[in-house]
């Protein structure tokens, strides 16, 4: 019972996949256009093309190449034309980009606009697909032309809007391209910060435009907690973003004022290896360079946004460049176009109750529910368990684990659902949670009782609190590879809705642990095939809540414990709590291990592998013999021969 995991491909150049950066010269930032240095853009180009770049995203800044009305500036016009043979001639190619208002920290309109509304203004909808079709019409032709993004992180700059309107603008703006004849690829430049992705209905539903673009864009700047949170939530994005076509990671990046350089690469290495592995196909960082413009908006009052280039104002390359080379390396020894990523045997549920505004549901739920899921990703990274990402109102494909973790509501029909797939031959876990506000708090969970074969003791109108700082688990009935007599602590942390626990007693069902006061802790209900396990403590919330929670050994252990019984094991695991591993499989039938290291030290790694399996070296074809040194941070990569 093995699930594809999702990574369409991208149109590519040469058979290379789309890594670049997003470009402003380090001349002007947006106001290039104005004052154009073509020696200065072409050693630029030079410097990325040197580093195994391929791709560019270039902006069009809207007041610039639009000052009037039905009018395209002919100075600008020429310059980006000059600029697109510049491209060409280094072996880069251009995704132009045409809506920008929004940049690094301001708003800036044409000074015709006033105030319309971007999305639902017939006129200003009209002067758009003119902008955007006169550009297309003129340029479709050129071989620099990779592909076409609509706007520069639109709700940014046109605000939120009704689902409604953010669809019809999309389809009116594509369209405008399409209408020029253009055959490229062309997507949004939204940022993939709607409902399905964030939690947030900005108008910008995946749902809605995956008919009309051709790839999704997400643009991811964490701020976390807890680093390994922080480094894989670019992945977890990427998961969340797969909707049937293809992921390209369309900005990500860091300043250094805020990161030292080396640490910037640490962020860069774990991102562009983490994002690969979760089906990306195409990355472009943010940006090109640095800047030295104190007195020019936007840097004047957004200093640190100076600071984000892959090189400084010299054009020397920094060390997140220096990571971006070391990847397309990586990628061209793969000959990556030829990879996909392996199947799994586990899945993680995202409720409905994410991604669709039900009526009179609290929106504040949100959020927190996506912080869970983050976490629990992380985790399941951490066990080795790599996950597919499953919708609860799409199909789902029948896979020996699924996990639900920290639950407070699924829909009515999905309780049945998840009853026939345990019955089917899968092992669902599903972990208690009450919510985090006062609304309906406690499990929207009608069958309860029949479907966990328990009985529980709940009071209306109150929660079961957990006052103890440690949640402690002794196990009375073996787990996977878990004896009797195993235990497992949870740090316990969240706010007063959150931080409860489910009062049960068994009926049919057989408890496998108890906490430190005796109460059933982990209860399994076997069905025809499978089985039904049920954790009365919102662990995955506890650890999501809590700062610097991971690794979360705990859990870990339990996910791994679940694989074990479900029969979901990998055939090459890591047990390092730090340290994860994932593969790829070209269509040769060639394997490729990643081994991922999150710890701050050098690590001596000792994957343990099923029978039959031997590491080999990627650039010698070498075997390789345990323990597999990394540096602090490293990532590794090598050949799986069977």
């Amino acid at each position: 019972m093995t699930a594809p995991r999702p990574a369409p491909k991208l149109p590519t150049s040469g058979g290379r996949p789309w890594l670049g950066v997003n470009y402003w010269s380090r001349t002007a930032g947006p106001f290039m256009w104005q004052r154009f240095d073509i020696d200065v853009i072409r050693e630029e180009l030079h410097i990325l093309a040197q580093h195994g770049l391929t791709v560019i995203r270039a902006f069009l800044f809207w007041p610039h190449f639009m000052p009037e009305p039905d009018y395209l500036d002919d100075t600008c016009v020429a310059r980006f034309a000059t600029f697109l043979d510049l491209c060409w001639a280094a072996g880069i190619q251009t995704i132009p980009t045409f809506i920008v208002g929004h940049m690094s920290g301001e708003n800036w309109d044409p000074r015709w606009r006033h105030d319309l509304d971007l999305y639902r203004d017939g006129w200003l909808l009209a002067q758009q697909a003119f902008y955007i079709r006169e550009i297309v019409q003129r340029f479709k032709d050129h071989p620099a032309i990779v592909a076409w993004l609509i706007s520069n992180e639109v709700p940014i700059y046109g605000g939120s809007t009704d689902a409604r309107y953010g669809k019809s603008w999309a389809e009116i703006t594509v369209q405008a391209v399409r209408a020029a004849g253009a055959h490229h690829p062309v997507s949004l430049g939204d940022g993939a910060w709607g409902i399905e992705v964030t939690g947030n209905d900005n108008g910008f539903r995946l749902r809605d435009l995956i008919r009309t673009i051709d790839f999704v864009g997400p643009h991811v700047y964490p701020m976390s907690d807890d680093e390994v949170r922080q480094n894989l939530t670019a992945a977890f994005t990427c998961e969340l973003c797969h909707f049937g076509k293809p992921v390209l990671l369309e900005e990500f990046g860091c300043t250094t004022d805020f990161v030292s350089e080396e640490n910037a690469a640490v962020y860069y290495r774990h991102v562009l290896h983490s994002t690969l592995l979760a089906g990306a196909v195409g990355w472009l960082a943010w940006n090109n360079t640095d800047f030295d413009l104190p007195e020019q908006d936007p840097y004047r009052h957004h200093p640190f946004e100076q600071h984000f280039g892959v090189t400084d104002v010299t054009g020397r390359p920094k060390a997140p460049l220096i990571e971006l080379h070391r990847f397309r390396t990586t990628l061209d020894r793969l000959e990556f176009d030829r990879c996909t990523r392996t199947p799994t045997e586990v899945a993680l549920l995202i409720s409905s109750y994410f991604d669709t505004a039900y009526p009179f549901t609290n929106a504040a739920e949100r959020p927190t529910l996506r912080q869970i899921l983050l976490q629990t990703y992380c985790t399941l990274r951490l066990a080795d368990l790599a996950p597919l990402c499953i919708r609860e109102l799409d199909d789902w494909p029948q896979v020996r684990l699924l996990l639900c973790p920290s639950t407070k509501a699924l829909t009515t029909p999905t309780w049945n659902r998840l009853e026939a797939f345990a019955a089917a031959g899968s092992t669902v876990y599903v972990s208690y949670f009450p919510g985090v506000t006062q609304t309906q708090r406690g499990p929207w969970w009608p069958m309860l009782n029949q479907l966990f074969g328990v009985r529980h003791l709940l009071r209306y109108g109150l929660t079961d609190p957990v006052e103890d700082d440690e949640v402690v688990w002794t196990f009375e009935q073996p787990l996977g590879d878990l004896p009797v007599g195993t235990v497992l602590r949870f740090r316990v942390s969240g706010n007063e809705n959150g931080r409860a626990f489910l009062p049960v007693e068994p009926t049919e069902a057989t408890v496998i642990a108890r906490d430190q006061h005796g109460r059933p802790a982990l209860l399994v209900r076997p069905l025809d095939k499978g089985q039904l396990i049920l954790a009365t403590f919102p662990i995955e919330y506890f650890a999501a809540s809590r700062p610097r929670s991971n690794p979360d050994a705990s859990t870990i252990t339990l996910y791994r414990a679940l694989a074990r019984l479900a029969g979901a094991t990998p055939p090459v695991t890591v047990p390092d709590a730090d340290v994860w591993c994932d593969r790829l499989i070209r269509d040769d039938g060639t394997e490729f291990l990643w081994i991922v290291s999150h710890r701050a030290t050098s690590a001596e790694i000792r994957p343990a592998t099923a029978p039959g399996l031997v590491l080999e070296d990627l650039e010698s074809g070498a075997e390789v013999d345990p323990p597999i040194s990394l540096p602090p941070y490293g990532v590794a990569t090598y050949r799986v021969r069977r």
